[in-house]
């Protein structure tokens, strides 16, 4: 007898009971969009299974969708509103697109790796997601000829954000990121003010490291 088919649904309203309510994301919009995009399609087929386990989830070599908790609490810091042009960066399959495309206007979902770019528009379209448009360039250049943008929403941990994103920030733009240092990480909101980025950092997370977004290596004297 085959095994029944997984209730991705109530997987869905459980990772949201658990591992987002419960870690201070009060935003209901966020609430609504993680129950309605269905994660699992985001997720290779032999590790659909893992999709709302609690860590982050390997979609391609060296390519994670980041865990529920960390996402959510990102999108929180991003304070996204109904008007805004998104870009998000190091889009991978496109789930993170897809639920930005919930909550603003229209979403640029970058990505520089040709199969993620075929996999993230055939799946964003299978899907539903009208909002969204994926664009194929390197991640740390972001998408200029889109932009300027009210957020960008990078997907991943990094080691330092490049300037060439920041300054495709509008005036009140915010960009969000998780800034790791060694095992530490700890997310960071920069605003631009009168033309002038500034940045905070708000929660403690670890998460994987986008390769291109590592600091260089100095010299050691």
């Amino acid at each position: 007898m085959a095994d029944p088919m997984p209730d991705f649904a109530s997987q869905r309203a459980n990772m949201v009971e658990t591992q987002v309510r419960p870690n201070d994301v009060t935003d209901p919009r966020i609430h609504a969009a993680l129950r309605d995009v269905p994660r699992e399609r985001f997720v290779p087929g032999v590790r659909q299974a893992l999709a709302y386990t609690e860590g982050p989830v390997e979609v391609a070599p060296q390519r994670y969708l980041m865990d529920a908790r960390s996402f959510a609490k990102l999108l929180q810091l991003a304070d996204i509103q109904p008007t805004d042009r998104i870009l998000d960066v190091a889009a991978a399959t496109g789930y993170s697109s897809a639920v930005l495309g919930q909550m603003g206007a229209s979403v640029i979902a970058l990505e520089q790796d040709a199969d993620l770019v075929r996999i993230a528009s055939d799946t964003l379209r299978a899907t539903g997601a009208s909002n969204v448009t994926v664009a194929q360039g390197a991640l740390t250049e972001g998408a200029k000829s889109s932009g300027p943008y009210d957020v960008i929403f990078i997907n991943g941990g990094v080691e330092r954000v490049p300037e060439s994103l920041l300054a495709q920030l509008k005036e009140g733009g915010r960009l969000v990121a998780i800034l790791q240092s060694g095992p530490q990480g700890r997310a960071h909101i920069f605003v631009r003010q009168d033309g002038v980025v500034g940045s905070r950092g708000d929660f403690d997370t670890v998460v994987p490291v986008l390769v291109g977004f590592k600091k260089p290596v100095g010299f050691v004297f």
